[in-house]
């Protein structure tokens, strides 16, 4: 019993330990991590595509956040920085893509659809209504009423 609780504990101490990659940025002033932070929450990871780089883990996001941060401290704005990044991995790299042509799409997208099933909706329930007041077609063919006729006068002779 002994013996193998020492195992394990040498076991353990051979291991590598499990560390993750903190990235320390120094910057020239508040103002300037400020924007750090505020482009790094703003740009999405293009390989993750749901996180933005400040979230991610992949090695693209920290490429991406790698080149924001020496952007940043050789003076480029924010907007140089966004316009760079666009111009790299297009729109789909701002979590807020601009209205555009080609962003038009994303932007009424939602409300279109929308707006077709509230159509649907109200063309089939004003379809039903015209056809009977309960929604259900009440009108029978002379052959079914003959048959309707049929069918009750044989429950009275029973």
């Amino acid at each position: 019993m002994r013996l193998c609780s020492v195992l394990i504990l040498l076991a353990g101490l051979w291991l590598p330990p499990a560390t993750a990659a903190i990235d320390v940025y120094e910057f020239d002033s508040p103002r300037q991590e400020e924007t750090f932070r505020e482009l790094t929450r703003e740009l999405r990871c293009p390989k993750c595509q749901n996180q933005d780089i400040a979230d991610s883990n992949a090695e693209l996001a920290k490429d991406l956040r790698e080149k924001t941060y020496t952007m940043l401290r050789e003076g480029s704005s924010k907007k140089e920085i966004i316009d760079f990044m666009v111009a790299r991995y297009g729109n789909f790299i701002l979590y807020k893509p601009p209205v555009m042509a080609s962003t038009l799409i994303l932007w009424l997208g939602p409300v279109l659809v929308m707006l077709l099933g509230l159509v649907i909706v109200l063309v089939r329930t004003r379809k039903k209504s015209r056809n009977s007041p309960d929604g259900a077609d009440s009108a029978l063919s002379e052959q079914e009423q003959r048959r309707l006729a049929e069918l009750l006068n044989k429950d009275k002779e029973s």
